[in-house]
């Protein structure tokens, strides 16, 4: 078979996928029972995907991105294809090689597009990273991940000496002695590697973020995100011609998911607004200006954005969307009344594209991840017994693997073997399923505590907690007792304009007497910072080690309080 009729096939096969996706959009029970992953033996997504809709769709914008300032950067399909194999090309003639690992460290600018996708034409393997990595991270992740390149801003470019010497490396910005110029790209006009690459073949390499371990180096194919990201389409409820707006930093799986693979699956634009700081209403503003139909945002921007006025708008959003971490009832009931729009909640993780979510057109259930989507069969496995039921730990079906699933942990088999044992891919999060199927998320396994021999989850506690005024975030720990076993110990942070006091932590204590049952109830609680991975989740696991280091010592921070402390015995 010749490479263009291949080329042909591939786009055909993966695209009457896409369309049976797009036309159930909102007759989930069909989507569900009858849709199946394409297979393919050879696929290449900026080749066999992106390049065919460059032909169908040229004049079309492809990536738009918005400043502060109001400039404006866009590329139309057919500009995106021609710029990723003028890229491609250019790397290949500086000695990149199809097989070699490419970290990737750049902010939202074009260029980031333009080299993911000329790295995926070149059979390059990508590492995105975050802007945010320390030293000793850039240098973990260009050791661990066995890098070949590095394609970062000229500003960053004193951080990689001595450590990324051996590497073919790119600025992009000013000129860097030593360094190629990414400029320079624009010029090239010779020969561009169109690489046929296997299904099978590593396309990204992603370092999680670890928020009770180091992080492993999650491994997917050329099909596991661009093909798998077809449940992240179905999910969003993206269509052709949408203007598609995710809040979200690159480097993270997030920021591939919604800003490259599922928004060009189907067609659309992905629309990025540039800030240094969020400011509710200037994203407002953007949003109606722009008109996006799509807009997917962390349970953090949604919290922010319904501070302002929701009604000052005109807003063209069809699809509302939240992820990242639960997003409480609360916060959808505002939108709902002030746009007429239901957020969509969903899960999913690095190692897969969208697991679980609420599509559109379907019943919404407050609090609810929703049910599992096309392609994805989910079973709650009970931790202690491994019998499935309708409580326990969310897990994938092995059987066959999904085509979204990552290939494994690179480099550690046994951390691979583990999370693939029995059958199932184990997520580490544990939920529980109603009589209609739909799933709620509990927490995380590592999270979930027993006091006076209750199951506690620390979400639903957290969830009460930031609806109180005062409280912009809270995380929920175990703190020993000695008659509990462990009692709920909240830590939290408050919303500007409000200070630490005894008279606060009553109220907000009260306030969470009222709305919890008595065997829910928070016991103590500690007005203080909360510490984060660099992606900005919480690591509830130094909290928990360091709340029992307090209780072995007898110490009390300043701002800590029990409720002993207002109402004795």
């Amino acid at each position: 078979m010749s490479e263009e009729q291949s080329t042909s096939d591939n786009t055909r096969t993966f695209r009457e996928a896409r369309d049976f996706l797009i036309a159930h959009r909102e007759d989930y029970e069909t989507a569900y029972r009858d849709f199946n992953w394409p297979v393919f033996d050879r696929f290449n997504w900026a080749r066999d995907w992106f390049d065919a809709l460059a032909v169908e769709q040229p004049e079309v914008p492809a990536l738009t991105i918005v400043e502060e300032d109001g400039e404006v950067n866009s590329l139309t399909y057919a500009e995106m294809a021609e710029r990723s194999r003028q890229v491609a090309g250019w790397l290949n003639q500086a000695g990149l090689q199809p097989g070699d690992r490419v970290l990737i460290v750049l902010g939202n600018t074009v260029p980031l597009w333009e080299t993911m996708l000329a790295c995926i034409r070149a059979g390059a393997v990508m590492i995105p990273a975050t802007t945010l990595l320390t030293d000793a991270d850039l240098a973990d992740r260009i050791e661990r991940g066995g890098v070949r390149a590095v394609v970062t801003s000229s500003a960053e470019a004193g951080r990689y000496e001595g450590i990324a010497d051996y590497c073919l490396r790119v600025a992009v910005g000013d000129r860097v002695d030593g360094w190629l110029h990414y400029d320079d790209s624009a010029q090239y006009d010779g020969p561009v590697p169109d690489v046929e690459t296997a299904a099978h073949d590593s396309l990204l390499l992603y370092f999680t973020s670890g928020t009770t371990s180091q992080p492993k180096l999650v491994e997917h194919t050329q099909v596991s995100y661009p093909v798998g990201h077809l449940s992240t389409l179905y999910w969003i409820g993206l269509q052709p011609g949408d203007v598609h707006l995710n809040v979200s930093s690159p480097g993270w799986a997030k920021h591939s998911w919604s800003n490259v693979f599922a928004p060009w699956n189907a067609g659309a634009t992905a629309f990025l607004y540039n800030y240094a700081r969020f400011d509710a209403e200037k994203m407002l503003r953007v949003l109606q200006t722009y008109g996006v139909t799509t807009f997917c945002a962390p349970p953090t921007v949604w919290r922010m954005l319904i501070q302002a006025d929701l009604t000052a708008v005109d807003v063209q959003i069809r699809e509302c969307i939240s992820a990242g971490e639960p997003l409480n009832p609360e916060v959808i009931e505002q939108v709902l009344n002030a746009w007429g729009v239901t957020i969509r909640d969903g899960y999913g993780q690095t190692e897969t594209t969208a697991q679980i979510g609420n599509p559109p057109g379907q019943p919404v259930k407050l609090g609810s991840m929703g049910r599992p989507l096309p392609g994805y069969s989910i079973a709650l496995v009970d931790p202690g017994t491994g019998e499935v039921g309708d409580d326990g730990e969310i897990c994938i079906e092995l059987a066959p693997p999904p085509v979204p699933l990552m290939r494994g942990y690179r480099d550690a088999k046994d951390l691979t073997d583990e999370a693939m044992r029995g059958g199932f891919y184990h997520t580490g999060d544990v939920a529980s399923r109603d009589e209609d199927g739909y799933i709620t998320y509990v927490g995380r396994a590592d999270d979930v505590f027993k006091a006076s021999d209750y199951r506690i989850s620390p979400f639903e506690l957290e969830s009460v907690l930031i609806e109180h005024p005062a409280v912009a975030e809270a995380a929920v720990v175990p703190s020993p007792d000695p008659v509990r076993l462990a009692v709920p110990k909240a830590y939290v942070v408050l919303v500007a304009g409000r200070e630490p006091s005894r008279e606060l932590a009553d109220e907000i204590l009260s306030y969470c007497r009222e709305h919890l049952a008595p065997y829910k109830r928070i016991r103590r609680i500690e007005f203080a910072e909360l510490p984060k991975t660099i992606s900005g989740k919480i690591r509830r696991v130094e909290l928990r080690t360091d709340e029992a280091a307090k209780v072995d010592r007898g110490e009390r921070a300043e701002h800590a309080y029990d409720e002993s402390d207002f109402r004795p015995g």
